[in-house]
Protein backbone atom coordinates (compact mmCIF):
# COMPACT_ATOMS: atom_id res chain seq x y z
CA UNK A 1 0.00 0.00 0.00
CA UNK A 2 0.93 3.28 -0.47
CA UNK A 3 0.63 6.38 1.79
CA UNK A 4 -2.68 7.50 0.65
CA UNK A 5 -4.01 3.62 0.63
CA UNK A 6 -2.84 3.56 4.13
CA UNK A 7 -4.65 6.63 5.02
CA UNK A 8 -7.58 4.92 3.41
CA UNK A 9 -7.46 1.59 5.20
CA UNK A 10 -6.97 3.61 8.66
CA UNK A 11 -10.00 5.41 8.49
CA UNK A 12 -11.91 2.20 6.87
CA UNK A 13 -11.04 -0.34 9.16
CA UNK A 14 -12.21 2.26 12.28
CA UNK A 15 -15.27 3.07 9.89
CA UNK A 16 -16.57 -0.55 10.11
CA UNK A 17 -15.10 -1.12 13.73
CA UNK A 18 -17.66 1.30 14.77
CA UNK A 19 -20.53 0.55 12.37
CA UNK A 20 -20.46 -2.77 13.35
CA UNK A 21 -19.98 -2.51 16.85
CA UNK A 22 -22.98 -0.10 16.83
CA UNK A 23 -25.06 -2.13 14.98
CA UNK A 24 -24.74 -5.34 17.33
CA UNK A 25 -25.53 -2.65 20.40
CA UNK A 26 -29.02 -1.86 18.60
CA UNK A 27 -27.73 1.74 17.05
CA UNK A 28 -29.75 3.66 14.52
CA UNK A 29 -27.41 2.95 11.06
CA UNK A 30 -27.16 5.25 8.13
CA UNK A 31 -25.10 4.53 5.15
CA UNK A 32 -26.23 7.52 2.21
CA UNK A 33 -25.81 10.77 0.47
CA UNK A 34 -22.08 10.22 1.16
CA UNK A 35 -23.08 10.12 5.08
CA UNK A 36 -22.23 6.86 8.05
CA UNK A 37 -23.12 6.92 11.18
CA UNK A 38 -24.03 4.62 13.72
CA UNK A 39 -26.13 6.02 16.78
CA UNK A 40 -28.09 5.18 19.88
CA UNK A 41 -26.54 1.42 20.62
CA UNK A 42 -23.93 2.81 23.06
CA UNK A 43 -23.69 4.90 26.30
CA UNK A 44 -20.63 6.28 25.41
CA UNK A 45 -20.40 8.92 22.90
CA UNK A 46 -16.85 7.40 21.11
CA UNK A 47 -19.44 4.50 19.68
CA UNK A 48 -22.38 6.70 18.65
CA UNK A 49 -20.32 8.15 15.78
CA UNK A 50 -20.34 9.62 12.42
CA UNK A 51 -17.76 8.22 10.65
CA UNK A 52 -17.78 9.13 6.95
CA UNK A 53 -19.19 12.46 5.74
CA UNK A 54 -18.40 13.62 2.07
CA UNK A 55 -21.32 16.27 1.40
CA UNK A 56 -20.68 19.75 -0.39
CA UNK A 57 -20.75 23.00 1.32
CA UNK A 58 -24.47 23.53 1.15
CA UNK A 59 -25.39 20.55 2.21
CA UNK A 60 -23.30 20.49 5.37
CA UNK A 61 -25.00 22.34 8.37
CA UNK A 62 -28.02 20.36 7.30
CA UNK A 63 -26.47 16.82 8.25
CA UNK A 64 -24.74 18.20 11.33
CA UNK A 65 -27.91 18.96 12.65
CA UNK A 66 -29.38 15.66 11.51
CA UNK A 67 -26.42 13.75 13.33
CA UNK A 68 -27.49 16.02 16.73
CA UNK A 69 -31.09 15.53 16.08
CA UNK A 70 -30.49 11.63 15.81
CA UNK A 71 -28.76 11.88 18.80
CA UNK A 72 -30.71 13.60 21.17
CA UNK A 73 -33.60 11.40 20.05
CA UNK A 74 -31.82 8.72 21.35
CA UNK A 75 -30.64 10.17 24.60
CA UNK A 76 -27.10 9.59 24.32
CA UNK A 77 -23.93 11.50 23.82
CA UNK A 78 -21.67 10.88 20.50
CA UNK A 79 -19.17 11.96 18.37
CA UNK A 80 -18.07 13.17 14.84
CA UNK A 81 -14.85 10.92 14.08
CA UNK A 82 -13.32 13.65 11.00
CA UNK A 83 -10.81 12.12 9.23
CA UNK A 84 -8.78 13.56 5.98
CA UNK A 85 -11.50 11.98 3.64
CA UNK A 86 -14.11 14.13 4.85
CA UNK A 87 -15.95 17.32 3.45
CA UNK A 88 -16.33 20.06 3.45
CA UNK A 89 -12.86 21.14 4.95
CA UNK A 90 -14.69 23.03 7.47
CA UNK A 91 -16.49 20.65 9.07
CA UNK A 92 -14.42 21.18 12.52
CA UNK A 93 -16.13 24.64 12.58
CA UNK A 94 -19.45 23.82 11.82
CA UNK A 95 -19.34 21.25 14.27
CA UNK A 96 -17.93 23.95 16.97
CA UNK A 97 -20.93 25.85 16.05
CA UNK A 98 -23.52 23.65 16.62
CA UNK A 99 -22.45 22.83 20.48
CA UNK A 100 -20.07 19.58 19.85
CA UNK A 101 -16.28 20.50 21.51
CA UNK A 102 -12.91 19.10 20.01
CA UNK A 103 -12.13 16.44 21.88
CA UNK A 104 -8.31 15.94 20.97
CA UNK A 105 -6.67 13.99 17.82
CA UNK A 106 -6.03 10.62 17.46
CA UNK A 107 -2.56 10.04 15.41
CA UNK A 108 -3.55 7.52 12.95
CA UNK A 109 -0.57 5.27 12.23
CA UNK A 110 0.01 2.13 10.37
CA UNK A 111 3.11 -0.54 10.22
CA UNK A 112 3.86 -3.24 6.93
CA UNK A 113 4.00 -6.31 9.28
CA UNK A 114 7.32 -7.59 8.13
CA UNK A 115 9.11 -4.43 9.66
CA UNK A 116 7.70 -5.63 12.77
CA UNK A 117 9.65 -4.79 15.11
CA UNK A 118 9.23 -7.20 18.20
CA UNK A 119 8.73 -6.88 21.74
CA UNK A 120 9.03 -9.47 25.28
CA UNK A 121 7.83 -8.42 28.40
CA UNK A 122 9.49 -10.89 31.31
CA UNK A 123 6.35 -13.54 32.51
CA UNK A 124 4.23 -11.80 30.08
CA UNK A 125 1.73 -15.19 28.55
CA UNK A 126 -0.51 -13.65 25.79
CA UNK A 127 -3.84 -15.98 25.04
CA UNK A 128 -6.53 -15.93 22.18
CA UNK A 129 -9.24 -16.16 24.00
CA UNK A 130 -13.18 -17.18 23.00
CA UNK A 131 -16.53 -16.03 24.92
CA UNK A 132 -16.37 -17.39 27.98
CA UNK A 133 -13.76 -15.35 28.51
CA UNK A 134 -15.26 -12.32 27.70
CA UNK A 135 -16.38 -11.81 31.35
CA UNK A 136 -12.43 -11.91 32.64
CA UNK A 137 -11.61 -9.55 29.25
CA UNK A 138 -13.92 -6.68 30.42
CA UNK A 139 -13.06 -7.05 34.43
CA UNK A 140 -9.00 -6.38 33.08
CA UNK A 141 -10.33 -3.58 30.70
CA UNK A 142 -12.48 -1.81 32.87
CA UNK A 143 -9.81 -1.33 35.38
CA UNK A 144 -7.62 0.90 33.10
CA UNK A 145 -9.60 1.91 29.61
CA UNK A 146 -11.85 4.92 28.23
CA UNK A 147 -14.65 5.08 30.49
CA UNK A 148 -14.08 1.87 32.98
CA UNK A 149 -16.39 -0.82 33.94
CA UNK A 150 -19.38 1.49 32.24
CA UNK A 151 -17.55 1.05 28.87
CA UNK A 152 -15.73 -2.29 29.55
CA UNK A 153 -19.05 -4.28 29.64
CA UNK A 154 -20.64 -2.76 26.77
CA UNK A 155 -18.12 -3.26 25.14
CA UNK A 156 -17.92 -7.13 26.19
CA UNK A 157 -21.28 -7.23 25.77
CA UNK A 158 -21.58 -6.53 22.25
CA UNK A 159 -18.63 -8.64 21.83
CA UNK A 160 -20.89 -11.55 22.46
CA UNK A 161 -23.14 -10.85 20.54
CA UNK A 162 -20.60 -10.50 16.97
CA UNK A 163 -18.82 -13.72 18.56
CA UNK A 164 -15.00 -13.95 18.60
CA UNK A 165 -14.02 -15.94 15.03
CA UNK A 166 -12.35 -13.56 12.79
CA UNK A 167 -12.78 -10.45 11.75
CA UNK A 168 -12.46 -10.95 15.51
CA UNK A 169 -9.81 -11.25 17.79
CA UNK A 170 -9.56 -10.86 21.49
CA UNK A 171 -6.85 -11.07 23.50
CA UNK A 172 -5.75 -11.21 27.35
CA UNK A 173 -2.36 -11.12 28.80
CA UNK A 174 -1.20 -13.22 32.00
CA UNK A 175 1.23 -12.16 34.24
CA UNK A 176 1.96 -15.10 37.29
CA UNK A 177 -1.05 -16.27 35.97
CA UNK A 178 -3.13 -12.71 36.52
CA UNK A 179 -4.65 -11.07 33.67
CA UNK A 180 -3.59 -7.56 33.35
CA UNK A 181 -3.83 -6.55 29.89
CA UNK A 182 -5.96 -6.57 26.97
CA UNK A 183 -5.87 -6.27 23.39
CA UNK A 184 -8.71 -6.67 20.29
CA UNK A 185 -7.36 -7.35 16.50
CA UNK A 186 -10.01 -6.53 13.94
CA UNK A 187 -9.60 -7.63 10.41
CA UNK A 188 -11.33 -5.11 7.68
CA UNK A 189 -10.10 -2.79 4.86
CA UNK A 190 -7.33 -4.79 3.61
CA UNK A 191 -5.44 -4.15 7.10
CA UNK A 192 -5.37 -5.76 10.89
CA UNK A 193 -6.94 -2.96 13.46
CA UNK A 194 -5.76 -3.30 16.91
CA UNK A 195 -7.76 -1.59 19.77
CA UNK A 196 -8.71 -2.21 23.23
CA UNK A 197 -4.81 -2.14 24.14
CA UNK A 198 -4.50 -1.38 27.72
CA UNK A 199 -2.38 -2.30 30.66
CA UNK A 200 -3.99 -2.51 34.27
CA UNK A 201 -2.52 0.59 36.43
CA UNK A 202 -0.49 -1.87 38.68
CA UNK A 203 1.43 -3.39 35.92
CA UNK A 204 2.49 -0.30 33.43
CA UNK A 205 6.14 0.59 32.52
CA UNK A 206 7.00 -3.12 32.33
CA UNK A 207 6.77 -2.91 28.68
CA UNK A 208 3.53 -5.26 28.80
CA UNK A 209 1.40 -3.26 26.27
CA UNK A 210 4.14 -3.58 23.51
CA UNK A 211 4.95 -6.74 24.19
CA UNK A 212 1.21 -7.57 23.98
CA UNK A 213 0.78 -5.96 20.44
CA UNK A 214 3.72 -7.23 19.14
CA UNK A 215 2.49 -11.16 19.86
CA UNK A 216 -0.83 -10.28 18.54
CA UNK A 217 0.49 -8.57 14.96
CA UNK A 218 2.74 -11.28 15.02
CA UNK A 219 -0.37 -13.57 14.61
CA UNK A 220 -2.19 -11.57 12.27
CA UNK A 221 1.00 -11.30 10.33
CA UNK A 222 1.51 -15.09 10.27
CA UNK A 223 -2.12 -15.57 9.02
CA UNK A 224 -1.84 -13.80 6.26
CA UNK A 225 -2.12 -10.02 7.20
CA UNK A 226 0.30 -7.27 5.49
CA UNK A 227 -0.36 -4.37 7.48
CA UNK A 228 -1.60 -2.78 10.95
CA UNK A 229 -3.63 0.32 12.01
CA UNK A 230 -4.70 1.99 14.81
CA UNK A 231 -5.44 5.04 16.27
CA UNK A 232 -3.15 5.89 19.48
CA UNK A 233 -3.49 7.67 22.59
CA UNK A 234 -0.71 10.52 23.12
CA UNK A 235 0.46 8.42 26.10
CA UNK A 236 0.28 5.07 23.19
CA UNK A 237 2.19 6.90 20.70
CA UNK A 238 5.84 6.57 21.53
CA UNK A 239 5.10 2.88 22.58
CA UNK A 240 3.82 2.15 18.76
CA UNK A 241 6.68 4.06 17.05
CA UNK A 242 8.96 1.45 19.19
CA UNK A 243 7.32 -1.37 17.19
CA UNK A 244 7.68 0.40 14.08
CA UNK A 245 4.60 2.51 13.26
CA UNK A 246 4.31 5.19 11.23
CA UNK A 247 2.00 8.31 11.64
CA UNK A 248 0.07 8.65 8.35
CA UNK A 249 -2.76 11.16 9.24
CA UNK A 250 -4.77 12.44 12.41
CA UNK A 251 -8.55 11.50 12.85
CA UNK A 252 -10.02 14.91 14.85
CA UNK A 253 -12.54 14.43 17.58
CA UNK A 254 -16.01 16.39 17.91
CA UNK A 255 -17.88 15.62 20.86
CA UNK A 256 -21.41 15.98 22.23
CA UNK A 257 -22.59 15.35 25.86
CA UNK A 258 -26.05 15.16 26.84
CA UNK A 259 -27.38 18.17 28.55
CA UNK A 260 -26.74 18.24 32.50
CA UNK A 261 -30.79 17.69 33.78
Amino acid sequence: MNDAELVRAIEGNAAELLLAMGAAGGGHQRSDGGVSWTIGGSPIDYHNAVVACSVGEASANRVVAESLQELKNSGVPGSWHVGPSMRPLDLGDRLLAAGFRHGGAEPGMALRLTELREAEAAGLRVERIGVAELGVWADTLGRGFGEGPKEAEWVAQVYRRLGVADPWRHYLGYLDGEPVATATVFLAAGVAGVYFVMTVPEARRRGIGAALTSAVLREARDSGSQYAVLGSSPAGRSVYAGLGFRKYCAIDLYEWALPQQ
